[in-house]
């Protein structure tokens, strides 16, 4: 089964004239990575120097790419999304403090979150970033193998009290939850309690999914691994399987410390893996529940074929597409019209906290190879077959 990628009327169905062009002419600055890096730099010595230019982030960046200041204020872009048949994952986009306060904070805004999505069928997966709940630092620690002080060991027990709060709250709403990934060097201990999570709340029917990153070379073996070890303890298996987000860092942290790089050796071994799991998933499925993360073409085709020739209803319950809001809208609004599971990632948070993201959803389009122009090509088709159809 072949889906047209390129349809530009189904891809911007939700968006006006002004929209349209507001989307071009952010990716169009986005194109050049010198002008992010000069961007970015400005924009930070405004807020320090407290210039008024919330108002000009919240007009461009922050409406295509976040859904409002709290979960209130998203209910526009939930409503909207949701009459083309794409639902909403609520994305809290605040990076807190290392902080009892922050990481409170975090679970408070988390439960919230949890509520929305129970009282909204548009809100299939409610997700959470790990670290929010607790200090990376410690985490760090407890991979290297680092006795933990006694201070140190309260908090990582109050990080942990936190996660089962969150996924019972979760599992008693009937609710799915995303635990999103992190960093290498602690992220063994994030899957370790995701997995904890699962042989809690797992028995009966997917409610935790783990993030599998498959820039990195050894994840997909890591998740057949984690497969295994939840069908043998007679759980379902939930996963979200994206290709990455932390590769630099990644890199550079290898590199100064002298240990293995932990990425994949180009972008080609990143997709065989990736498209390894998307089969691993299907073979699997009576006990494997998958969030496919991707601004992909090529993974979302394989998807969908692989789905028709295992006779896989589209709206199989099991598997979700999801792509981030503001981008990749052509496979987004394609994949939904078909009756394919489909969500957007909505990050929310008040302005002038979630620019940390914005900074890099700007470096990452830059440093992705040829989503910008992508994105771009579209827009510009899209703007030209409107003009035609005057």
């Amino acid at each position: 089964m072949s889906l047209n990628f390129d349809d530009t009327k189904v891809a911007f169905q939700a968006k006006s004239k002004s929209g349209l062009m507001l989307s071009f002419l952010i990716f169009l600055s986005m194109y050049r990575p010198w002008v992010v890096s000069l961007g970015t730099s400005i924009i930070s010595l405004a807020l320090k120097w407290h210039l008024p230019i919330k108002w000009v982030i919240r007009g461009t960046f922050f409406e295509q790419f976040c859904g409002g200041e709290s979960i209130a204020d998203c209910q526009t872009k939930i409503k909207q999304l949701n009459q083309f048949n794409v639902k909403t994952i609520l994305d809290y986009s605040v990076e807190g403090q290392e902080s009892e306060k922050s990481f409170d904070h975090t679970l408070k805004e988390a439960m919230n979150a949890a509520h929305a999505a129970q009282s909204e069928e548009a809100i299939p997966f409610c997700v959470l970033k790990m670290t929010g709940l607790g200090s990376k630092s410690v985490m760090t620690k407890i991979q290297a193998g680092v006795r933990l002080t006694p201070l140190e060991r309260q908090g990582f027990d109050r990080f942990k009290e936190r996660g089962h709060q969150i996924a019972a709250e979760i599992a008693s709403l009937n609710q799915r939850l995303l635990i999103d990934a992190e960093e290498s060097w602690y992220q063994d201990v994030v899957d370790d309690f995701c997995y904890e999570l699962m042989l809690t709340h797992n028995q009966k029917q997917p409610v935790v999914y783990n993030t599998y990153q498959f820039y990195r070379h050894q994840m997909l073996n890591n998740m057949k691994a984690g497969f295994a070890k939840m069908h043998e303890s007679g759980c379902y298996f939930g996963a979200k399987i994206v290709r990455g987000a932390y590769m630099e860092q990644e890199r550079n942290r290898a590199q100064e410390r002298g240990y293995v790089d932990p990425i994949q050796p180009n972008k080609e071994a990143t997709d065989r893996d990736y498209n390894e799991a998307l089969r691993f998933a299907i073979k699997n499925l009576d006990h494997f529940s998958v969030c496919v993360g991707t601004h992909n073409e090529e993974s979302s085709r394989l998807l969908v074929n692989l789905m028709h020739e295992n006779k896989v209803k589209n709206n199989d319950q099991r598997l979700f597409f999801a792509q981030l809001l503001g981008m990749s809208d052509n496979i987004s609004f394609k994949l939904s019209q078909e009756g394919y599971n489909v969500a957007k990632y909505v990050p929310y948070g008040p302005v002038e906290k979630v620019i940390p993201y914005l900074f890099r959803r700007a470096e990452e389009n830059t440093s992705v190879k040829g989503q910008t122009s992508r994105e771009l090509m579209l827009i510009r088709k899209e703007i030209n077959r409107r003009k035609l159809n005057k």
